[in-house]
């Protein structure tokens, strides 16, 4: 492709974005295609020779199109949202075009300085005092595995990546069944095991852990010869938004010397708003926590915001430095690859910067409250129609509820079905999870594209559908 071609193509594909952006509402928010379509229509070999772009464009509109999920669609009401404000998808352009491998302030000093600058305004509007660092993970997973391999070095004197696990004590994490699957998936690659994770109880409506349970599952661990290395708490959970006392459990971890990550991947966006800082209030004391703009707040994904009391420590762990990547003549830079678990990073900071800039806080704040407002506005009026029942009360705009149409069916099975007709219709798409062994169904207002107009319409379908099958 020569650069005519490219300017060409370029522009088409624009063009294409924004009338895709300006027709979403029209289409179904869940792919309605079944398993094995979309592979079906693809060669089962690569073409020996080039074809012509016309031709690729129009089969990714035929093929392609059909078989996504519409993340960016105003009545996307499932799981938590992974918005991408146009203003960040015009920034996600730029950086495709100028491909910078940003690993080192060398390689690329804009991304590096510009990454450190935009987490300060973040760390600012969010409520964290000036001792927080940050770095942009590419999402709450990795950010946790380093919380959880830096927790671990520490408990192990900074031996661990030397010596092995296998020349130390067992290694404890601990966390309630609340948090999300990336904390055990994260146990497990940083070779401490799954049953070396604690699950501790939770207790209050806020399905916090109880921290009787985790100082006295400290104290048992300690006293077995085990190490205790870490804590990790959630700030809305992904299931129903659970929170853990923050103030509560860092005076444990503080007591027993124990490292503690707070995973507020959805949540943590809405601090930008004064009054929902309730919600985490002691996260001073963390060692680490962890947002993602890539949801709430509307950066493109990836980007999420990793942030440290100790950046040393997380250094220490993760950093490895050969020769072809040291950086000499050049006085006290940050080389961000040894923040992270990749040595490869993207230049993720300018779409943060476009939108902070053209959002302003002001807008995106706005924008939070309505969600919350419209969210749980939705639940006050369900929990008011027969038949219709709330299992857990709005966390921000997350709620859980149930239906029951009254003639003892099983229930789970019940829900289960709804909420995959309310799929298969299209106008809607929402999740179901377990609250207390029993199936709800989630919905959380997250969408830049939601309006108020759209609360209505979910209202309707739901209690539409739910009719036909009662």
């Amino acid at each position: 492709m020569d650069n005519q071609a490219f300017r060409d193509w370029a522009v088409r594909a624009a063009e294409w974005a924004a009338e895709y952006r300006a027709t979403l509402a029209e289409r179904p928010v869940r792919a309605q295609t079944k398993p094995g379509a979309v592979a079906a229509q693809l060669p089962p070999r690569a073409p020996e020779t080039a074809e012509p772009m016309a031709d690729i464009f129009a089969d990714f509109e035929r093929v392609v199109l059909p078989g996504m999920t519409h993340w960016q669609h105003p009545r996307f009401f499932a799981y938590f949202p992974a918005n991408a404000a146009p203003v960040s998808v015009i920034a996600e352009i730029l950086v495709s075009a100028m491909a910078a491998q940003c690993m080192l302030w060398q390689t690329s000093p804009a991304a590096t300085e510009m990454e450190t600058v935009v987490l300060q305004w973040l760390r600012d509007a969010i409520g964290l005092p000036e001792g927080f660092h940050g770095v942009i993970q590419d999402s709450a997973s990795s950010a946790t595995l380093a919380a959880i391999l830096t927790m671990r070095e520490r408990a192990l004197g900074f031996a661990g990546n030397r010596q092995g696990l296998a020349a130390h004590a067992r290694t404890r994490i601990y966390a309630s069944h609340e948090v999300h699957s990336s904390i055990d998936k994260a146990v497990w690659i940083a070779g401490i095991g799954q049953d070396n994770l604690v699950r501790i109880p939770t207790r209050g409506p806020s399905r916090a852990m109880d921290t009787e349970a985790l100082e006295s599952a400290i104290a048992a661990d300690r006293g077995a010869g085990l190490l205790p290395a870490g804590i990790v708490a959630c700030v809305g959970g992904t299931s129903v938004g659970a929170a853990d006392h923050v103030a509560a459990t860092s005076a444990v971890a503080r007591r027993h010397g124990l490292y503690l990550h707070v995973d507020a991947a959805w949540a943590g966006a809405a601090m930008i708003c004064p009054e929902f800082r309730t919600m985490w209030q002691g996260i001073e004391q963390a060692d680490s926590l962890v947002l993602n703009p890539h949801k709430w707040l509307g950066a493109q994904f990836d980007c999420s915001a990793h942030f440290v009391r100790d950046p040393a420590a997380l250094v220490r762990t993760l950093a490895i430095e050969p020769e072809f990547l040291r950086t000499y003549g050049r006085e006290g830079i940050v080389n961000y690859s040894e923040w992270s678990i990749p040595l490869g990073r993207r230049f993720r900071a300018l779409k943060l910067w476009f939108l902070l800039r053209a959002h302003g806080l002001e807008g995106l704040r706005a924008m939070i409250r309505d969600h919350v407002r419209w969210s749980q506005a939705l639940a006050r009026r369900l929990a008011a129609t027969a038949g219709f029942a709330l299992v857990t009360e709005p966390v921000l705009s997350l709620f859980s509820f149930r239906h029951d149409p009254g003639d003892g069916r099983d229930l789970d099975a019940h829900n289960l079905a709804l909420v995959a007709a309310i799929n298969d219709d299209g106008r809607l798409y929402l999740t179901q999870t377990r609250v207390d062994g029993r199936v709800a169904i989630r919905f959380q207002v997250g969408a830049m594209t939601t309006s108020e107009a759209d609360i209505d319409p979910a209202f309707d379908v739901i209690r539409a559908i739910a009719g036909r099958l009662s």
